[in-house]
């Protein structure tokens, strides 16, 4: 009795092992799983630790989430016992979102997610078969991709070189044009006691010295020997802009008429200076300046007229410039030239005629105070 319970227990437990071991083969055939694993970094390639990672199927499922390690294997996770088939896996952070299409057909996959790039199909997996060993694959980028990666570097490539060109060009011209005429990019005209003028920009200045950038380099200027600081800033006229398309059959607009001044005739208005012919006064020289014994300052100096219609009313405005605060006096004078005559019976005798030159002189008395610098214009008015 005993041997037959005996036996029967045996044949039991032979018949469980088999059960078990048939069916965990039957499983094995019929779900295999698998695991998912990877890393989550930045642009610059480090882990970031502390991130949801989302698993979610085909049918928009959440299959699981994990969160990165913090620690050894920064950034990692690992999703286990997944079934075959289509997923998608997420994860998101305030340094940018990054989600990838995976398929788990029949190896363990491991993957790499990067924050705030382009999603991706499977850029690197590293497969794990049945029997252990890994087999590597990177999906290749697509040809019109390719193609537009290289135009795209080409077109900045491009574009930075123009740049520098461009850059050149301007700096070419500018050294030209500082040759020719100082002033127009040296506004400052620094006279001297001994005679010498220099033009500049002064970048430091004290109570003791000026520091004065020139076309000969930096100068250190002691002041006491500065007589007067000029600045008389010489402005181009930007040049209209035609497109190419019209350039040929455009014609520029006709200019706006200034109003005549009052002491001038009533037939004034038919009498329109000639566009071929007008006047042109400029200074000849440099402006003399001198001090009386009652500590009043005279500038004096010439103007020309080089162009071919006469000038009248002729005069210089100067600008004194009294303190480094902006404080400033204007002053007028006019030129001595010769006698005119209108038909209003004005006369004036700050006429220029075509070639003529007038002297012109400034009192500037006492009271003003001393003044740091000046600048000047020439101002004229042109009838018939």
């Amino acid at each position: 009795m005993k041997r037959t319970a005996k036996g029967i227990f045996v044949l039991m437990g032979l018949f469980i092992m088999a059960y078990s071991d048939l069916s965990g083969q039957l499983l094995k055939k019929k779900g295999d799983v698998y695991s998912v694993k990877g890393q989550i970094i930045d642009l610059e390639g480090e882990g970031v630790a502390d991130i949801e990672v989302v698993l979610i199927d085909s049918d928009g499922k959440k299959v699981g989430t994990e969160k990165t390690k913090k620690r050894i294997g920064k950034g990692s996770f690992e999703f286990k016992k997944i079934l075959p088939g289509n997923y998608t896996l997420s994860a998101s952070s305030d340094v940018g979102d990054a989600s990838q299409e995976v398929k788990v057909e029949d190896q363990d996959l491991e993957l790499e997610l990067t924050l705030g790039a382009e999603p991706a199909e499977e850029k690197q997996t590293v497969s794990t078969n049945n029997d252990g060993s890994n087999e590597g694959s990177s999906a290749r980028m697509p040809q019109e991709e390719y193609v537009m990666t290289e135009i795209s570097f080409e077109l900045k490539k491009m574009a930075a070189e123009l740049d520098h060109l461009s850059g050149q060009v301007r700096d070419l011209q500018a050294r030209s044009e500082m040759w020719v005429n100082p002033l127009s990019i040296y506004e400052k005209e620094i006279i001297l006691d001994n005679g010498s003028t220099v033009f500049g920009k002064i970048v430091y200045q004290d109570e003791d010295i000026l520091k004065v950038e020139s076309l000969v380099g930096y100068l250190v200027i002691d002041r006491s020997t500065v007589v007067r600081i000029v600045e008389n800033v010489m402005s181009q006229e930007e040049q209209e802009y035609v497109p190419e398309q019209i350039r040929e059959s455009y014609s520029p607009p006709p200019m706006p008429k200034l109003a005549e001044p009052r002491y001038v005739s009533a037939d004034a208005s038919n009498r329109s200076p000639s566009r071929d012919r007008v006047a042109n006064i400029v200074l000849v020289g440099n402006i003399a300046e001198k001090t009386d014994r009652s500590n009043n300052k005279t500038l004096s100096g010439q103007v020309k007229n080089v162009g071919g219609n006469r000038a009248d009313f002729v005069k210089v405005n100067f600008v004194l410039r009294k303190n480094w605060s902006g404080e400033t006096r204007t002053l007028t004078t006019f030129v001595g030239g010769s006698y005119h005559t209108f038909d209003s019976g004005i006369t004036t005798d700050s006429s220029l005629l075509p070639g003529a030159t007038g002297n012109f002189e400034l009192i500037i008395p006492s009271d003003i105070g001393s003044f740091l610098g000046y600048s000047y214009t020439i101002d004229w008015e042109e009838y018939e």
